[in-house]
């Protein structure tokens, strides 16, 4: 047993206490006009578009003064975009601002006076964000929820895919990868331009951010809402952020009744201890019901209270409460590629321990072994070959719950499993491409802090070298919208508490996490197991130090 003292003051303000993370403010100042609608970066200046006054303004990024102004080519100015020498404007309406003209076009403007050089058709009729990839214009179309390149010669499509979500808005292209801002989820995303995967998930600063810019390790934004300018943090060396700390408390039940005729002759309870993890804080010691045997540790480092139990007869029951109270904040993992290690950079211990075999992964199964071949192919960095299988997972598979724990090879042969089911697939497909995996098991509060749980939820973790031990869940991830694709890829909520972490096939929990049990009974001896886990609210005052 651990206890954690914390103070109620760290407690309390540590929800407070700033670090650097993908998305972060680090400065903003307010826009030249009340409805701006499109951001650009020059190289030294911001040129940011605004609806309500016409105009594009030349903006300091140190300030936020205007520098100076021109006309904008048409009425309903959206995306500006910057190609080195000239701005590259969408208009949402065209030449005329009457409310029935929807034919959205594409201006190509000299900064130094507003002179229209070039004029195209938009690739579709409602384009609200611009972007240079250094040959082709991208813009996002709020209406057909697209994602489209497109040629600045004649406006031809070169490209699309669906946009993250069902509202983009901003977009803009940093070299690399195009990050798109959404006004319906209130997030900003960075998108693989070749497969329309996206890729890090960021809260945005407003409620409606309609531009985006890039300079460097700088993602500039402008909102529609609050008339500002963000400049947010991107790239830097915070892997995560954590937020929302909720305070629960976890009561979890396991009961064994005896119905006879005959009697249990050995009953051995095991309830999953939880640990501290990024996403969660042990507050207090664990409270039992009843003292337990002893405290064991499996070969994963997973710690079990046993409970032991003999001769029940006919009519008596056991029953085992474990009661968790504990601090659990809403973690986003921010993966860029670039920054992820080699598998040469795992450290041999990892490999050794969790690239293991056995019978529910059978990684050496010809169909496991093909569909590796398939999928993954000549990929070597780590985050690319856990996003290969994420994709082909969800996309050959369906959620079932059907009672059953198949083995990796049956999973992708049916093409449906539950969650525990999904994440075997996973793991063994993982191991065959070298990636080191294991899973967690959880109890989950639903929705409501007063809670029964007695259905729990088991995903995986992938190790990424330079990184470590990040979450994934291709069962949430079975989704049509890439945004919803991504989300679970490097999320862990708050309304989770992990009780088990583990390769498979545990000395103490078996497949099972949260809780196992073994027994021996005489013959014709009918017994009923339940477990569950009841979840309530806490006051962090009332926590004793």
């Amino acid at each position: 047993m651990k206890k954690i003292f914390i103070s109620l003051f760290a407690l309390v303000l540590f929800p407070l206490l700033l670090f650097p993370y993908t998305g972060e403010v680090v400065k903003h100042f307010p826009t030249p006009g009340k409805y701006p609608t499109g951001l650009c970066f020059d190289g030294k200046n911001l040129w940011i578009a605004d609806r309500g006054t016409d105009k594009i303004y030349c903006i300091n990024p140190k300030d936020g003064k205007v520098i100076r102004e021109i006309e904008s080519p048409a009425y309903w100015p959206m995306g500006l975009a910057w190609d080195g020498k000239y701005l590259w404007n969408a208009d949402f309406r065209g030449r005329t601002d009457k409310s029935e003209d929807l034919d959205g076009m594409i201006f190509k403007i000299d900064p130094a006076d507003g002179t229209i050089l070039k004029t195209l058709y938009a690739p579709a009729r409602s384009p609200k964000g611009l972007a240079w990839d250094g040959k082709y214009l991208w813009c996002v179309d709020d209406r057909s929820d697209k994602v489209i390149q497109f040629s600045t010669e004649d406006g031809t499509t070169i490209r699309s895919f669906p946009s993250p979500s069902k509202d983009p808005k901003g977009i803009t292209f940093d070299g690399k990868y195009l990050w798109i801002s959404d006004r319906e989820t209130d997030e900003i995303y960075m998108v693989d331009p070749k497969t329309g995967y996206v890729i890090i998930i960021a809260d945005a600063p407003g409620n409606y951010v309609h531009g985006l810019a890039v300079n460097k390790k700088k993602l500039w934004a402008v909102d529609y809402e609050d008339d500002k300018i963000y400049q947010l943090k991107i790239r830097d060396k915070e892997k995560f952020v954590k937020k929302d700390p909720v305070y629960h408390k976890v009561t979890f039940n396991h009961n064994v009744t005896c119905y006879g005729p005959g009697k249990i002759k050995t009953l051995d309870v095991f309830i999953a201890l939880p640990a501290d993890r990024d996403n969660q804080t042990i507050l207090k010691d664990f409270e039992y019901n009843i003292k337990p045997a002893g405290i064991e540790t499996d070969q994963w480092g997973q710690k079990t209270a046993h409970f032991k139990f003999t001769n029940l007869n006919p009519g008596q029951k056991t029953e085992v409460q474990v009661t968790t109270v504990f601090k659990s904040y809403n973690v986003r993992y921010f993966i860029y590629p670039e920054q992820v290690g080699t598998l040469d950079e795992i450290p041999e211990e990892i490999k050794n321990k969790y690239l293991k075999d056995n019978e529910k992964y059978q990684i050496n199964n010809p169909l496991i072994q093909n569909t590796v071949k398939k999928v993954v192919g000549e990929e070597k960095n780590p985050y690319w070959i856990l996003r290969k299988i994420h994709q082909y997972l969800i996309g050959h598979l369906h959620y079932l719950m059907d009672g059953a724990w198949d083995t990796a090879p049956t999973v992708l042969t049916n093409g449906h499993g539950s969650c525990s089911e999904y994440s075997f697939a996973f793991i063994a497909l993982c191991k065959a491409a070298g990636l080191p995996t294991r899973y967690v098991g959880s109890t989950w509060d639903r929705k409501e802090l007063a809670y029964m749980d007695d259905v729990y939820h088991r995903w995986v973790e992938v190790y990424i070298p330079g990184y470590g031990w990040i979450p994934t869940d291709p069962t949430h991830g079975d989704r049509a919208a890439p945004r919803d694709q991504a989300f679970p890829i490097g999320l862990v909520r708050n309304a989770a508490l992990i009780t088990t972490q583990s390769g498979g096939g545990s000395s103490t929990m078996e497949w099972t996490y949260n809780s196992n049990e073994r027994y021996t009974t005489e013959p014709k001896t009918n017994l009923n197991i339940t477990h569950y886990a009841d979840w309530d609210k806490v006051d962090p005052s009332t926590i004793k130090q």
